[in-house]
């Protein structure tokens, strides 16, 4: 999963976001130079707008995604970490999978099918 490969709050955030009408592959094509140009919310808020758009061109939607992104990264920063659904553009998914990842917690309901087939993986363990 996408999320395993991530480092830190802000960039799981990020990662769901970018997860949103479109699949792991085209994700993990993405982040990894995403990241390593904006490793932090502060740093990604500062980004060029232009350049950001390029590098989620290939995901679709980079204008709406890119908008949704920013002001995301900007609630982080005064976020109190506990429901990542107070954070714009974070919903069930998200919040489901900031759960598991973080709260080492297995929410009820739980709709996505990678994210019922990681649960299951890990009950197994």
């Amino acid at each position: 999963m996408v999320q395993q490969q991530i480092k830190g709050k802000w960039q799981h955030m990020v990662a769901v976001m970018c997860l949103n009408l479109t699949t792991g592959v085209q994700v993990r094509r993405v982040l990894p130079a995403l990241f390593k140009r904006y490793p932090t919310p502060q740093s990604f808020i500062r980004g060029k707008k232009s350049v950001q758009k390029e590098m989620i061109r290939s995901l679709g939607m980079h204008s709406v995604r890119l908008r949704r992104l920013k002001r995301m990264s900007k609630e982080f920063l005064k976020w109190d970490g506990n429901d990542a659904n107070k954070l714009h553009g974070i919903g069930k998914y998200g919040s489901d999978s900031y759960e598991i990842f973080f709260k080492n917690r297995i929410p009820r309901g739980v709709k996505d099918k990678e994210l019922k087939k990681y649960i299951r993986k890990i009950k197994c363990s």
